[in-house]
């Protein structure tokens, strides 16, 4: 991994900087583009203008709607650190761009890459995934909606659970059964499905934030056509775990990391008690040292494995702890915001003297439902420990024998 900067590296730099100076005004703090009406109009502004100047899908060949610059890791690095300096909004991000988009680069159909990548790049569609279930959780592989066949269509019956923006949402990319006969791995098709088919019904979860995030999918008698499933049938376990793996890295963003840790250190400076500002209170700037040398460590394993990737090799256990170590860090930085707060800290929506809209304890809540989210903390660990160090499996439940 060189991180030499180049005269030509130098000069991207102060292209993105005179970009941002230029252009702030437009950017609106949105990673989703759901917004209604006219904030959703300047969403889509934004995202167009950072396509066209490579600041957004730069790597996303132009056939698909994106930039299509040759990946370069040090251009990636300065982007992270020159939207995150300047305070101002990526663009469009989530579950579309961030991971069916890569999903689909590795394994969709020609006709789906056209049809798809460039409305999801460009905040035009909006994708929930359609993984969890009742009874399939951190055991993906036992989901039970089933979809059997219908001349060219399937008919999908069944339910999913902790389904993110489902509600927003233009597009789900889901794990259905597909193959009854099939062992449990096996049997899964990766499914793309409109959400406004006939049958499907989506109820909010409202969650401990006060907000509904997830909500839960109820399909009945949802007729989608077999030209939608991703790859070929029986495979949607190795295509889901590509989305999977995109997932995390995007839960553990670096560049969220230390955008979160900028802010909160902002806040400490300004945060008084007892005419102490709460960074010259030893106790809790220990804790921002702490955690900045955590972001920095998660900073450089997020360049190793954008090396892995650009080299085509397995980070190999590396990637197992990135998730956890993110999430973790991510709920540890607004738990310190919300203790330099002081007493204001345990306010929240619409109080009086709540600090940025009670943000940081949204952050918090919501962070803490990520640990658990995307594979809880407690999986990631039996993941580390069985796959990324080869040590034994976790023993199972010894069942009573019966008398």
């Amino acid at each position: 991994m060189d991180l030499t900067m180049s005269p030509r590296h130098d000069a991207f730099r102060a292209e993105v900087r005179a970009f941002l100076e230029q252009n702030r005004g437009k950017a609106l703090a949105s990673l989703l583009g759901v917004e209604a009406g006219g904030v959703r109009e300047g969403v889509l502004a934004w995202q167009k203008l950072l396509i066209e100047r490579g600041y957004a899908a730069r790597t996303i060949p132009k056939q698909y709607g994106g930039y299509g610059a040759e990946p370069d890791l040090l251009e990636r690095v300065i982007l992270d650190e020159e939207f995150g300096r300047a305070g101002v909004s990526r663009g469009v991000g989530g579950q579309g761009p961030d991971m069916l988009v890569p999903t689909l680069l590795e394994h969709g159909s020609e006709e789906q890459k056209r049809r798809w990548i460039a409305p999801t790049i460009c905040g035009e569609v909006i994708w929930c995934q359609g993984y969890s279930e009742p009874g399939a959780g951190s055991d993906l592989a036992s989901v039970q909606t089933r979809a059997v066949e219908d001349g060219d269509d399937f008919v999908i019956n069944g339910q999913k659970i902790w389904t993110t923006t489902a509600q927003l949402s233009h597009m789900m990319f889901g794990l259905i059964r597909t193959e009854p006969g099939a062992a449990k791995h096996a049997g899964l098709s990766y499914l793309l499905i409109p959400m406004d088919t006939p049958g499907i019904e989506v109820r909010p979860l409202r969650t401990m934030t006060g907000h509904a995030e997830f909500n839960e999918v109820f399909f009945t008698n949802v007729r989608v056509p077999q030209a939608n499933v991703v790859g070929r049938r029986g495979e949607g376990w190795k295509i889901a775990n590509t989305t999977l793996k995109h997932e995390r890295n995007m839960l553990a963003s670096s560049a969220q990391l230390e955008s979160a840790l900028l802010r909160c250190a902002e806040l400490m400076k300004t945060e008084r008690a007892g005419g102490i500002r709460a960074i010259d209170r030893p106790l809790l700037r220990d804790r921002l040292l702490r955690l900045q040398s955590r972001v920095l460590a998660m900073r450089c394993h997020s360049m190793r494995m954008l090396t892995c990737g650009l080299k085509r090799e397995s980070p190999g256990v590396a990637a197992l702890v990135t998730k956890l170590a993110g999430c973790e860090v991510s709920h540890q930085i607004a738990g310190l915001a919300i203790d330099a707060m002081g007493e204001a800290g345990v306010l929240y929506d619409g109080a009086k003297h709540v600090r940025a809209g009670g943000g940081w304890q949204i952050h918090y809540m919501f962070s803490l439902g990520l640990i658990i989210g995307g594979g809880t903390a407690q999986i990631q660990k039996n993941i580390i420990a069985e796959r990324g160090l080869g040590l034994p499996r976790e023993p199972g439940v010894v069942k009573p024998e019966k008398a």
